[in-house]
């Protein structure tokens, strides 16, 4: 988010984004009333972030000027709606299909959403691994006696799952087709917990075990 940078970097981005077209390093250093060498600087780390790439050049009549824009990763950083959408949509959705049909729908888009992370089961190491760059914050915690919990200290649905419930059983049906099994969910935040604590139990027969991708057609 652009509150986490500092306040030329952000007037920098901004005048960025209200020329698609692109900036000269002139341009912006009178925007900024900055020297071209503090423009300099600050594009550098801008681009080193991913948030500005160099487009085209304009010319001047003697040496072209470098224009920079923003890219897509640093137009996000600008206020999305994005929450509002999903409220909107769920919302409609909980009414059209039902709790079961929602319940249903969450489970069915948890086991696409893995089939398109594996192609075969794997243990809970990696689906933290996975869960992680889904930020969910999560980690593998060792019972005595050994026995592993998937603990996740984010829930990335928590707004949604505050109105409807039934969005837990995408994370359910997540971690079951990851790891091929059945999943306890022992402590979640939704109902006051401090975490959400899953464990899961694989299916005792190989022989059920099928590839995520057979898991993706069926429910396709």
């Amino acid at each position: 988010m652009l509150q986490g940078m500092g306040q030329t970097q952000q007037q920098l981005l901004s005048a960025l984004l209200y020329q698609s077209a692109g900036m000269s390093i002139d341009d912006l250093a009178a925007v900024l009333a900055v020297t071209r060498t503090a423009v300099r600087q600050h594009l550098a780390a801008l681009e080193r972030d991913g948030l500005v790439v160099r487009g085209q050049t304009r010319p001047t009549g003697r040496r072209p000027e470098q224009l920079y824009q923003l890219t897509l990763r640093g137009k996000e950083l600008f206020p999305r709606q994005y929450q509002l959408l999903a409220d909107l949509l769920i919302d409609e959705v909980a009414k059209i299909l039902g709790h079961d049909g929602l319940t249903a729908l969450m489970r069915s888009l948890g086991r696409k959403l893995a089939a398109g992370l594996e192609q075969q089961t794997i243990d809970e190491e990696k689906i933290v691994s996975h869960m992680n760059h889904a930020g969910y914050e999560a980690e593998v915690f060792f019972r005595s006696g050994g026995e592993r919990e998937i603990v996740a200290h984010n829930c990335v649905f928590h707004h949604l799952a505050q109105a409807h419930p039934q969005v837990c059983e995408l994370d359910l049906a997540l971690i079951g087709a990851l790891g091929h099994g059945d999943v306890e969910h022992r402590e979640c935040m939704l109902r006051g917990g401090q975490v959400c604590r899953f464990h899961l139990t694989a299916t005792p027969s190989s022989a059920d075990e099928k590839p995520l991708a057979q898991e993706k057609d069926k429910s396709a």
